[in-house]
């Protein structure tokens, strides 16, 4: 009696899992799998979801990199800018101030050889003389150090940027337009006119 009862245990017991593998239809199968790749794509999603953010913050932080580099590459452009237009500003003021003392000197200049040509052949080896000339070469002598130098005039092609015309003469030694007389010295500072030349020029 006990026997036939285990083995109607062990009957139903295989018929449940009969029934039970009878169940796994391929459609249970499949949703399955579904089931196990849904649950695969979750992290695969939130891994594209973290490198599209770390690729939105690199490429902001890039960009604000490249926006300083501008800045500052703008900022260095304007300085450098600044400091050769300071530079020109000082050299042109030192030439404005050269000039304006140089003019102050010509007259006395002027002064020293005027005085020189009035000596008389006599008084020419005088100590008054002497010492008037040696005067006068060291003042020309330190005014061509500072780079200025007489304008050309005499037997000269007048020339309005350097000259001054204040008479017109007749020559037998000199062509048309030249100059025959100069009445008073012009100069230049580095090349450009401290002092046009008063000169007189052939018809």
């Amino acid at each position: 009696m006990v026997i036939v009862a285990e083995e109607k245990d062990k009957k139903e017991k295989m018929d449940g899992e009969a029934v039970q593998e009878e169940a796994k239809t391929p459609e249970t199968e499949e949703t399955a799998a579904q089931e196990a790749a849904a649950g695969v794509e979750e992290p695969v999603r939130a891994d594209k979801k973290e490198k599209k953010k770390k690729d939105k913050k690199q490429d902001a932080m890039k960009e604000k990199v490249e926006e300083l580099e501008d800045r500052v590459k703008r900022q260095m452009a304007e300085f450098d800018n600044f400091r050769k237009r300071t530079e020109k500003e000082k050299t042109a003021m030192f030439e404005t101030g050269a000039k304006s003392v140089i003019e102050k000197i010509l007259p006395v200049v002027d002064n020293f050889e005027r005085g020189l040509a009035s000596v008389s052949e006599e008084e020419k080896d005088g100590a008054l003389a002497q010492g008037m000339q040696m005067i006068y070469k060291q003042l020309m002598t330190e005014l061509e150090n500072l780079d200025v130098k007489p304008i050309p005039a005499v037997g000269e092609e007048f020339n309005p940027e350097f000259h001054n015309a204040v008479m017109q003469t007749q020559s037998d030694e000199f062509e048309s337009g030249v100059i025959a007389q100069e009445l008073q010295k012009g100069y230049t500072y580095r090349d450009s006119v401290v002092r046009h030349s008063m000169v007189a020029v052939v018809e």
